[in-house]
């Protein structure tokens, strides 16, 4: 089967084809670091990281560049109060981003350009665009440039929309605008604004607009046609419609697909820090182990909304550990902890159909499940190929996902302090010792009373073939928290 994926501009699924055979470019709007990322941020990180894995599990060499936004009128307003310098404040939340990405999983972009490093190309695309008739400079000596919507028939194309329906453009002030629903490409300095927010031009000081830093540093990395731009499904407009203006306005193709994943929720409301229900990354993993939040993330198709809740993530976090127990126990049986690499072992037929199915994880899910509900039955019965062969194909598709716990980050991830840790093994260990030696003299009582102790301290004891084994319970939560 061939590879479809949903295009937005077109509303519809397409076979496939990408600009340089083998080959595939991505752009994907970065995060404006104004503050901590919250689950709503990384959902799309997590998307565009799985549809990176497939895309290279099907043989593609992939390029990722995905921006960030260190420069815009929300950075400035947050850090001035704060009292810090607006390029300080972006640093530190850049850096907030880059520790969720890893936390998470997320392999890095291949190349993660910063909007302040890219001025040069944007003013050199201001100019392009002036010259060509499409923007132009504000009379009133504001030093403004602004795109002319109405010089572009096409606008309006990937959301659908006719100009004439538009609302007014609300990205600068109205200032010098021949029209209400022309969009900022360059705004100029203000009063109370840092000198440093600025850099010269021949229409005097200021800094980029939003829309125009994605067009100057997609089309610098990626050239002017590449197969896939991405973000959340709140950007295509206006931000991915100014974007497809302007770039296709100085005669660039851009991008050939794009991909639009749909927003996490809180309470039906978007999720966002102004509205107050913005879980915030560092947070939510304090609650939960955070491949269990990936996992709670991965398990949606990607343009279904997710409603996040934390009684849902902890409904996921139990499911996983129900696939991971079996690979920690059919590890441990087989002793195939350093077999082939997951990534060379074939998938299942009904799996590679639902990912190709535009990213269909649901349905992949499915067929993970399945799998794992059948390598169980096979656990009874000891170490054999079949659970070998079951145990390699579910490590599989876990890879597929960034979920095997058993590959790196997760592998070298014990969640707590190693020392620590050593000691836990050892005194759990030792009261398992003697539990076992209570069952051997038929002192059940006493045997209980360590097992029902181990649950108290939320230490769940399971009695396999193999002798017990021990988890620590999730910790419950509660929607209010």
């Amino acid at each position: 089967m061939t590879l479809r994926l949903y295009d937005t501009a077109t509303a519809s699924v397409r076979d496939f084809v990408p600009v340089h055979p083998g080959q595939v470019g991505i752009y994907h709007c970065g995060l404006t670091v104004q503050g901590a990322p919250h689950v709503g941020h990384i959902y799309k990180e997590v998307v565009f990281d799985v549809l990176r894995r497939w895309l290279e599990r099907s043989g593609y060499q992939v390029t990722v560049i995905a921006n960030v936004t260190d420069i815009e009128d929300k950075i400035l307003a947050k850090s001035a109060e704060r009292e810090i310098p607006w390029w300080a404040h972006a640093y530190e939340f850049e850096r907030e981003l880059h520790w969720a990405y890893d936390v998470l999983g997320c392999r890095p972009p291949t190349y993660e350009p910063r909007a302040t490093g890219h001025i040069p190309e944007m003013l050199e695309m201001i100019q392009q665009l002036i010259d060509g008739g499409h923007a132009y400079v504000a009379q009133d000596g504001s030093g403004d440039v602004y795109f002319d919507v109405k010089s572009w028939p096409a606008y309006g194309e990937l959301s659908n929309q006719k100009i004439d329906d538009m609302e007014a453009a609300e990205d600068a002030d109205p200032r010098g605008k021949r029209d209400p629903r022309d969009f900022a490409l360059w705004k100029g300095h203000t009063e109370g604004v840092p000198l440093t927010a600025s850099w010269p031009t021949p229409w005097g000081r200021g800094r980029p607009g939003w829309h125009l830093e994605c067009s100057a540093m997609a089309g610098k990395y990626l050239g002017a046609e590449f197969d896939i731009h991405g973000g959340g499904l709140d950007l295509r407009f206006p931000h991915h419609e100014n974007e497809l203006a302007q770039s296709t306005a100085v005669g660039q193709k851009f991008a050939r697909f794009w991909m639009h994943n749909a927003l996490v929720t809180a309470a039906g409301e978007k999720m966002s820090k102004s509205l107050g229900n913005g879980a915030i990354v560092r947070n939510v993993v304090e609650r939960v182990r955070p491949i269990e939040l990936r996992f709670y993330l991965v398990q949606s198709h990607y343009r279904s909304v997710v409603e996040f809740s934390f009684g849902a993530l902890e409904e996921a976090a139990t499911s996983f550990q129900r696939i991971e127990g079996f690979v920690t126990r059919a590890t441990e049986l087989t002793g195939a902890a350093d077999a082939a690499d997951p990534a060379a072992v074939e998938l299942p037929a009904d799996f590679v159909a639902a990912m190709d199915d535009d990213l269909g994880t649901p349905a992949a899910m499915a067929v993970l499940h399945t799998t794992v509900r059948d390598g169980n039955k096979l656990l009874a019965d000891g170490d054999s190929p079949a659970l070998r062969e079951t145990l390699a194909t579910v490590r599989s598709m876990l890879d597929v996902f960034g979920l095997d716990p058993l590959a790196e980050p997760w592998a070298s991830r014990s969640g707590s302090n190693d020392e620590l840790t050593e000691v836990v093994d050892g005194l759990v260990g030792a009261l398992l010792d003697q539990r076992q030696a209570a069952r051997e003299r038929k002192d059940y009582a006493a045997s209980d009373q360590i097992r029902d102790r181990l649950k108290e301290l939320g230490v769940v004891v399971e009695d396999t073939p193999q002798g017990p084994r021990w988890t620590i319970a999730p910790r419950p939560t509660s929607e209010g928290n």
